[in-house]
C-alpha cells in the first residue's frame, strides 16, 4: 500500500519570536542574534508609550519605557532598530494597532533610508492594525472607535494600492482568548470585527478591488492547550470566512477568500507555579495549529515557558524556536495530506462551532455590528472570563500545579539571580527621556550622522499642522500626511496628539456590568462577613481598582472588582490609564477603604511608590494598598517594605481567599473585632 505522503513536503511555517525591549539598538542586537539562530521573520514588540501614542517623558510613559517592548519616538530610531537587516528581504510583523498608520510609516521611511534604499512597494510584513479588540481586551486604544476605524480603513486602503506585499491587518482573535473568549466567542467577535473593518475599507477604495482586500487580509489567532477544539475551530473559521467573502463581498476567486492566519499559542493558560510545566502546554498549543494541513497556520510564534513571570531572556525564547524547529524538521507532520480529512468528529465539533459563531454574529449584527456592540461583547468577555475562574477555583477545571498537582520540587530553572527573567534596566527610561528632549531640539547627533538629516523644526511644525487638517476631513487618508511627518522628524507623541486634538480623547467601556454571582456557599460566607465588617464601620466597605500607568491587560483587575462586587462590597472602578494622581484623588473622593492595584507591564517598582506617594499627598495617606501583577518576590518584599499591606501574583488565584484578606485588612486597620 502506498503511503499518503504529499508529492512534495509541505513548506514549514514563518518562524517568529515575539521580541524587543529597552531601546532600538538593544533591540535591533537581539534581532540580529534570533535571524542567526534559524527565525525567519521578525516579530516586533513595542513598548506601552509606544503603543498608545506617548513620547518617553509623558507623564503617563512613566515606568513603562522600553517594558514591554522596544520604545520607537521617531525615525531615527525605527532606523536604528532595522539597522543591518535588509528590509527587501524581510518579513516584518509589527504588534501596533492605534499607532499602526505611524509605525507602518515610520517603517516607509527607514527602508528609504537604508542603503541602498528599498522602495516601499517591495517591503513585505504585516501592521496587526486591530484596533476594536483593543477597546475588547489589550486596551492600547488612543482614539474613539469611530476616527480609529477610520486609520484602520485608510493604512488598508494605501497598503492595498502601494505596498503589494504587505498585510495591512491582522484581524486579532488572540486577545480576545486571552480576555476569557470561547471558542465560539472568538470566531464571531474576531469576524464581526472583520466585517467593520470591510465595510470601512469599502468606502474608501474602488469597488473593483474588494477583493484584492479581502484577500489582504489576515488573521492572528489563539490556540489553547484543548488542541483537537482549537484546531476545529480554526477549520469552522475557515469556512465562515470563506462564506462571509462569498456571499457578503462578492469575491469569486477563491484564492482571494483563503483564510489566512498566524498565531502565538496561549499565554492565558500558562503558570507562575511550576513555570516548567509550559513547556509541554506550549508544545501542544502548537500542535493544534501545525497537525492540519488543510488548517496550517503559515506564521507561528511561541511564548517561552517564563512568560507568567516576567520578560523572557534571549535563551529563552531560543528554546522557543528550537521547539518550532523540531515540529517543521524532525517531526513528519508536514509530509502528509490533511490528516483530519474524513473525521466524524473533526467534521461534527466544526459544525457546532460554526452554528454557534453565526447565532453570535447574528446578536451583534442586531446591535449594529462590532462598533456600536463592543459594550456587549466586553461584557461578555468579562463574563465569560469569571466563568472560567470560578471552574478554576471549584476544581471543576484542572491546571496542573495550581489547583491540583501541587506538590513540587523546587525548580532550577528560576534558582538565578534573576529569577528566571529579562529584568530591564532602570536606566533605559531615563536615557529614553533624555535622547527624546535632545532629538526635538535637533541636538540629537548620532542621529544627524547615521539618518542624512536632523529634524526639521519648521517641517515638523508645518506636516503636524498637515496631519490635523486631513484628520478634520473624513475623505482624505491619514497615511500621506502621516509619513511627511515621519520624513520631518516628528516624534510618536506629537502625530497622536495631532490626531487626540482632532478626533478626542476616549476611555472604553470596563465590562464589570451590575450581575451578580451564583451564590455558592464560600461566596454566601464572604458576603456575611462584607456585611459584618460593613455594619461596623457604620457604612458599606468601599474598595478601589485601580490601574495606574499604560498597562491595559485588564482581565485581573476586572475579576477582582467583580469577585468584590459579587461579595457585597462598593467596588470604585474607572477602566484603564491613569495617573498615580488620578488614582489618589478618586480614592479621597470616595472615600475608600481600601485600594488595589494592578500591573502586569513590570513598572510596579516605579508607579506603586508614586501612588503611595500621591495618596499621603491626597490625605489620604492611611488607606491601605494592596497590590497584584506579575511581580518577582524580590520585588515584592520591596513594595511591602515601602508601605504596600499585601502583594498578590498569579500563584495566588484563589479570588475568594485574596477578598477575604482584603475584608480582613480593613476590619484590622479600623480596628473591628473578629
Amino acid at each position: 500500500m502506498t503511503s499518503p505522503r504529499l508529492p512534495e513536503p509541505d513548506r514549514p511555517w514563518l518562524m517568529r519570536t515575539y521580541a524587543g525591549h529597552s531601546d532600538a539598538k538593544r533591540s535591533n542586537e537581539l534581532y540580529r542574534r534570533n535571524l542567526a539562530k534559524g527565525q525567519t521573520g521578525l516579530s516586533v514588540a513595542f513598548d506601552l508609550p509606544t503603543q498608545t501614542g506617548y513620547d518617553p517623558d509623558h507623564e503617563l510613559a512613566r515606568g513603562e519605557v522600553g517594558k514591554v517592548g522596544v520604545s520607537i519616538a521617531h525615525r531615527g530610531d525605527m532606523a536604528t532598530l532595522l539597522d543591518g537587516i535588509p528590509l527587501e528581504q524581510m518579513n516584518t510583523s509589527m504588534t501596533i494597532n492605534a499607532t499602526a498608520a505611524w509605525l507602518l510609516s515610520l517603517y516607509i521611511v527607514a527602508a528609504e533610508e537604508q542603503s541602498p534604499p528599498t522602495p516601499e512597494s517591495a517591503l513585505q510584513g504585516t501592521t496587526q492594525n486591530d484596533i476594536l479588540k483593543e477597546y475588547l481586551s489589550r486596551g492600547t486604544y488612543a482614539f474613539p472607535p469611530g476616527p480609529s476605524l477610520r486609520l484602520v480603513a485608510d493604512t488598508i486602503a494605501y497598503t492595498v494600492t502601494r505596498i503589494p506585499r504587505w498585510n495591512p491587518i491582522n484581524i486579532c482573535s488572540y486577545h480576545l482568548q486571552e480576555a476569557g473568549a470561547t471558542p465560539v466567542q472568538e470566531i464571531a467577535f474576531a469576524l464581526a470585527n472583520a466585517i467593520a473593518v470591510l465595510d470601512a475599507v469599502r468606502d474608501r477604495v474602488e469597488p473593483s478591488l474588494m477583493g484584492e482586500v479581502f484577500g489582504r487580509i489576515s488573521f492572528f489567532v489563539n490556540a489553547g492547550v484543548r488542541f483537537v477544539e482549537e484546531h476545529a475551530k480554526l477549520r469552522a473559521m475557515a469556512a465562515l470566512w470563506d462564506e462571509l467573502g462569498r456571499d457578503r463581498y462578492g469575491v469569486a476567486d477563491p484564492a482571494q477568500r483563503r483564510f489566512r492566519y498566524g498565531v502565538q499559542v496561549n499565554s492565558l493558560g500558562l503558570t507562575e507555579a511550576q513555570p516548567e510545566n509550559n513547556v509541554y502546554r506550549i508544545c501542544l498549543e502548537a500542535l493544534g495549529v501545525t497537525l492540519g494541513r488543510d488548517a496550517r497556520a503559515r506564521a507561528l510564534q511561541l511564548p517561552a515557558w517564563n512568560e507568567a513571570l516576567g520578560l523572557p531572556r534571549p535563551w529563552d525564547q531560543q528554546w522557543s524556536l528550537r521547539l518550532q524547529q523540531i515540529l517543521a524538521y524532525e517531526t513528519d507532520l508536514l509530509e502528509y495530506p490533511d490528516i483530519f480529512e474524513g473525521s466524524k468528529v473533526m467534521e461534527a465539533l466544526v459544525a457546532e462551532l460554526a452554528a454557534g459563531a453565526r447565532a453570535e454574529l447574528e446578536r451583534i449584527a442586531e446591535r449594529g455590528g462590532a462598533v456600536e456592540a463592543v459594550d456587549y461583547m466586553k461584557a461578555a468577555l468579562v463574563e465569560s472570563q469569571r466563568a472560567r475562574w470560578r471552574r478554576i477555583e471549584s476544581g471543576e477545571q484542572t491546571v496542573v500545579g495550581m489547583n491540583r498537582f501541587q506538590e513540587s520540587e523546587p525548580s532550577p530553572l528560576t534558582a538565578g539571580a534573576d529569577g528566571g527573567i529579562l529584568v530591564v534596566d532602570p536606566s533605559v527610561e531615563r536615557e529614553r527621556c533624555d535622547a527624546i528632549e535632545a532629538w526635538r531640539a535637533g541636538r540629537d547627533q548620532q542621529a544627524v550622522a547615521a539618518w542624512r538629516a536632523s529634524r526639521d523644526q519648521a517641517a515638523v511644525a508645518d506636516a503636524l499642522e498637515q496631519l490635523g487638517r486631513v484628520a478634520r476631513d473624513p475623505g482624505q487618508s491619514i497615511m500621506p500626511a502621516s509619513i511627511a511627518a515621519a520624513r520631518a522628524g516628528a516624534t510618536t507623541g506629537e502625530w497622536a496628539q495631532a490626531l487626540r486634538d482632532s478626533f478626542g480623547e476616549y476611555r472604553g467601556p470596563t465590562g464589570i456590568g451590575e450581575t451578580a454571582a451564583p451564590a455558592g456557599q464560600d461566596l454566601a460566607e464572604l458576603r456575611d462577613e462584607v456585611e459584618r465588617v460593613s455594619e461596623a464601620l457604620g457604612r458599606r466597605l468601599k474598595l478601589l481598582v485601580g490601574k495606574p500607568g499604560l498597562d491595559g491587560h485588564s482581565n485581573g483587575a476586572e475579576q477582582v472588582a467583580v469577585r468584590a462586587r459579587d461579595a457585597g462590597m462598593d467596588v470604585v472602578y474607572e477602566g484603564i490609564r491613569l495617573t498615580p494622581r488620578q488614582i489618589a484623588t478618586s480614592a479621597a473622593h470616595e472615600g475608600v477603604h481600601v485600594v488595589g492595584l494592578s500591573i502586569l507591564s513590570g513598572s510596579h517598582g516605579e508607579l506603586i511608590p508614586a501612588v503611595l506617594e500621591a495618596l499621603r499627598e491626597a490625605g489620604a495617606g492611611e488607606v491601605p494598598v494592596v497590590v497584584g501583577g506579575i511581580i518577582p518576590e524580590a520585588d515584592a518584599a520591596a513594595l511591602r517594605d515601602a508601605g504596600v499591606a499585601a502583594v498578590y501574583t498569579p500563584k495566588d488565584w484563589d479570588l475568594n481567599r485574596m477578598i477575604g484578606d482584603i475584608v480582613a485588612l480593613v476590619a484590622e486597620r479600623n480596628s473591628v473585632p473578629a
